[in-house]
């Protein structure tokens, strides 16, 4: 699932960009050794106070297991300010129809090798599928992106090849890094789901979101989960049941399922559940 933040709805996920910059500085300045500001365990730079629009993709508990930045080339960017390197002497490219991508990261402590929906391969597509629509939808032909040679096989192995090269490739860290092209076109997107076999809407709505991140902060803070352990797969339906619910009727329908299917549970943990879905079920 992803979800856009931006300078106008950013004050309603700023638990989320938390987890997105503590994702960051694992990616950056853990695995890949760059020279990044790292405080407090988040990675964040000063064109981070530049209101650029955060890609970011969750997993079904609501957590951040991929994301991106998006940030106009008209003013101050990563590939003119930080990676001049990468240019050789060339200026950069500044466009109104061109955004730099930066910061693809993807949690591959969280998501398995596979192939499935919990799995970095799923994760990556997903984000490219969302990075290309939100651009597309919002007048931008093309994207330029600071990447290292690992993430350009992974967009040649996914149908998302660069249709060309800025400058050279240079040192960074511990690898190399290099800005690629790439068009926001139908077709590369139709080859980047075809890949992945993703073939539904991949947004999530702000609504669903805020619903979906209000359950996951009630339920790691109830007596059933104090140990902060991720939802089973019965506690993630009793929440997809209850957000799906409209009426009062419904709700209550989906409390005397819970009843019905947690009788093994404690008495405690019953009634964190039957009280869980209350906090964040919203009136139709």
């Amino acid at each position: 699932m992803i979800i856009v933040v931006d300078g106008l709805n950013r004050h309603l996920f700023s638990e989320v960009l938390d987890e997105m910059f503590e994702l960051r500085a694992r990616v950056f300045g853990g695995r890949l050794g760059w020279d990044v500001n790292i405080q407090d365990g988040k990675e964040i730079d000063e064109f981070d106070n530049l209101d650029p629009a955060y890609v970011i993709g969750l997993d079904d508990g609501g957590n951040v297991v991929a994301a991106v930045r998006a940030l106009q080339t008209t003013g101050p960017h990563m590939l003119s300010d930080v990676f001049s390197a990468i240019l050789c002497g060339e200026a950069p490219i500044r466009s109104a129809t061109m955004w730099e991508s930066t910061r693809f990261c993807v949690d591959t402590q969280r998501l398995n090798r596979g192939k499935d929906k919990n799995s970095v391969s799923y994760a990556t597509c997903e984000l490219m599928i969302g990075s290309l629509e939100y651009a597309k939808s919002a007048g931008i032909s093309d994207i330029i992106t600071v990447i290292d040679p690992v993430m350009d096989r992974v967009l040649k192995r996914s149908n998302c090849a660069p249709y060309d090269y800025v400058g050279e490739t240079v040192p960074m860290g511990k690898v190399s890094a290099l800005a690629a092209l790439l068009d926001c076109s139908d077709e590369r997107i139709a080859g980047v789901r075809d890949f992945a076999g993703i073939h539904h809407d991949v947004f999530l709505d702000e609504e669903k979101a805020l619903a979906m991140f209000e359950a996951k902060k009630t339920a790691n803070s109830n007596p059933a989960n104090r140990d902060h352990k991720p939802l089973t797969d019965l506690e993630k339906y009793f929440v997809e049941q209850m957000n799906a619910a409209k009426t009062e009727a419904e709700r209550q329908d989906v409390l005397r399922l819970i009843e019905s299917l947690t009788d093994t549970f404690t008495p405690e943990q019953k009634t964190a559940l039957l009280h869980t879905p209350r906090a964040f079920a919203h009136e139709a």
